[in-house]
């Protein structure tokens, strides 16, 4: 991956393990921690050029981690105009009954000023109110156009040193973009960062596009399109613009997936009027097939391991929940409950597979243990599916979709966020209809 812009120094300040303010977000419908965000300060102003003036970076850069805690539902957001204290002062040295005094238990603060080099630094701090201690402290060096990544990337150290599990906020979601009337849907391929910022479209959309993957391990993309009416599954470089045919298969391709080490795509090929799950090889396009069964058998994902496939299949009768080792032996169905399921999706963590699930006329996406106990359905509607997982195993973005009024106006489809408790479901900005979302890894690893 083409490396735009920074240099990540280690932890530099004092920092204090032994933080009186901790968040559990295991446990579920959670009151958010009052946390004030201040603005930060400007260091050396006569170093900074008009249009880095015109960037407002003292209020916007906190805004960013202000909106990146509060959509994750885990912290209440203090308004700026509470704040007793200001900038320059709380961040050298916070009057913590200043801040106790407004019910902040944590407290954020910053310094920004330009180098010798003509780069950004940004510096900040995480102080506890509550035991009144500096919890942690980050520097970071950037381009000034990168200046929203150095506020995901302090939202995700803030999330890690509260919650104790890695942040999702320095990410990408790649979609479909959709426009124009029912019947004649222009669908194009495009990216944002997760806050739904710098999105841009990666087709043109001559051609129809469908369920566009992330390679875990780089900004490659695999997607399916259709060219002269033929599908064909492709891969996307998103940093070169790079395209490539993954394969031209004489059948239907469908669902494409990277495997963990990013090496072979997984999919399911229709033959002859069945459907089987076959892998390919990135580097010798050799194809292997993995079932062979009467049944349609679709949708396949792997563990993050690798040794073990999740697909969905109606060889039972209606479509079920299996899972399979990555030589495709040992078939077992996991899924038990009425109605039908599909798209699951293993969870990057290992423990959890998500899915969608048809009863009733009703659309659910939940989650299930590998091993198909402990069905939990996060949120019911009346069309959605196609949950993908953020990189740290705790919240699923899908997309839905609205019901039609007379004549077909007024149908949209949007994407959703909800947390794996079932709370705090978010719908995301786009600036269009969206639908089959992919969320990427941490850009910072």
């Amino acid at each position: 991956m083409k490396k735009i812009f920074f240099i990540l120094l280690i932890v530099f300040l004092n920092t204090n393990l032994n933080a009186a303010v901790k968040i559990d977000i295991t446990r579920g419908n959670l009151e958010p921690l009052p946390a004030a965000v201040s603005d930060f300060y400007i260091d050396n102003p006569e170093k900074f050029s008009e249009g880095i003036k015109k960037l407002n970076l003292e209020s916007n850069l906190p805004k960013v981690i202000k909106n990146n805690l509060k959509r994750s539902g885990l912290f209440y957001i203090l308004d700026k105009k509470s704040h007793i204290q200001k900038p320059k002062l709380s961040h050298l040295k916070p009057r913590f009954e200043d801040w106790s005094l407004i019910k902040a238990q944590i407290m954020i603060s910053g310094k920004i000023k330009i180098d010798e080099k003509g780069r950004l630094r940004v510096e900040f701090r995480l102080w506890d109110v509550v035991s009144a201690k500096e919890i942690e402290g980050l520097a970071l060096f950037a381009t000034p156009k990168s200046w929203r990544r150095i506020g995901h990337i302090i939202s995700d150290k803030i999330y890690q040193r509260m919650t104790g599990e890695e942040g999702y906020f320095d990410t990408r979601i790649i979609y479909v973009a959709e426009s124009g009337p029912k019947d004649r849907r222009i669908k194009k391929l495009a990216i944002m960062d997760q806050d739904g910022a710098n999105n841009k479209f990666l087709t043109l959309g001559n051609e129809l596009v469908l369920t566009p993957r992330f390679n875990p391990n780089s900004q490659l993309v695999t997607y399916m399109s259709y060219f002269k009416n033929l599908p064909r599954v492709y891969l996307l470089n998103i940093e070169t613009g790079v395209q490539e045919i993954v394969g031209d298969f004489p059948g239907m391709t469908f669902a494409p997936r990277f495997s963990p080490n990013g090496n072979k795509v997984i999919m399911s090929f229709a033959k002859d009027g069945n459907s089987d799950i076959y892998t390919m090889d990135l580097k010798s396009r050799v194809v292997e097939q993995l079932t062979s069964h009467p049944s349609i058998d679709t949708s396949p994902s792997y563990s993050p391991d690798g040794r073990f496939v999740v697909f969905n299949s109606d060889r039972s009768g209606f479509q079920q929940l299996y899972v399979m080792r990555s030589d495709g032996r040992k078939v077992k169905r996991i899924s038990r409950g009425k109605g039908l399921y599909g798209t699951p999706v293993w969870s990057p963590r290992g423990d959890l597979i998500a899915f969608t699930k048809i009863f009733k006329g009703k659309f659910y996406i939940g989650v299930m243990r590998t091993d198909g106990s402990g069905e939990r359905l996060l949120t019911e509607n009346f069309y959605q599916e196609a949950p993908s997982w953020s990189p740290n195993g705790r919240v699923l973005i899908f997309y839905r979709e609205t019901a039609a009024r007379k004549k077909g106006v007024g149908a949209s489809s949007k994407l959703w966020s909800i947390d794996i408790t079932g709370y705090n479901e978010v719908k995301l900005k786009t600036p269009s209809d969206a639908s089959d979302p992919s969320w990427s890894s941490l850009l910072s690893k």
